[in-house]
């Protein structure tokens, strides 16, 4: 757990997650988690009614499909999704990501998938 004043050495965090589209927290920053998740594939369709998402691509190439278009994104780009816009990104190879969100986020939006992580662990 940090917020302790110790350093995140994400690569060393990243070696950690074995498995695709389960966040797990390496900080709290004032009621956000800041996340790291390994992407492979297709999420679900999903928005935050009423939070922000953060994408920040460490390494890989995601897409962020939305209702009215898609952004494709690479190692360094970031991009917010505003509250209530439907989204699911995609990634054809796996890709590392960064996310931002508040603490009470559900990462599914609250959709019920396979793929929902019910409890996001500390790494």
């Amino acid at each position: 757990m940090t917020g302790d004043g110790a350093p995140v050495t994400l690569s060393e965090k990243l070696k950690l997650i074995a498995d695709h589209w389960h966040p797990r927290i390496v900080a709290r920053v004032d009621g956000y988690h800041v996340k790291l998740v390994k992407v492979k594939g297709e999420f679900v369709w999903h928005a935050h009614d009423d939070q922000d998402e953060m994408f920040l691509v460490l390494d890989g190439n995601i897409v962020i499909r939305m209702r009215d278009g898609e952004v494709s994104l690479s190692a360094g780009d970031l991009f917010v999704v505003p509250k209530g816009v439907e989204h699911c990104p995609f990634a054809e190879d796996e890709a590392s990501l960064l996310i931002l969100a508040r603490d009470d986020t559900d990462h599914t939006g609250g959709v019920a998938s396979a793929l929902r992580a019910e409890d996001q662990e500390w790494i």
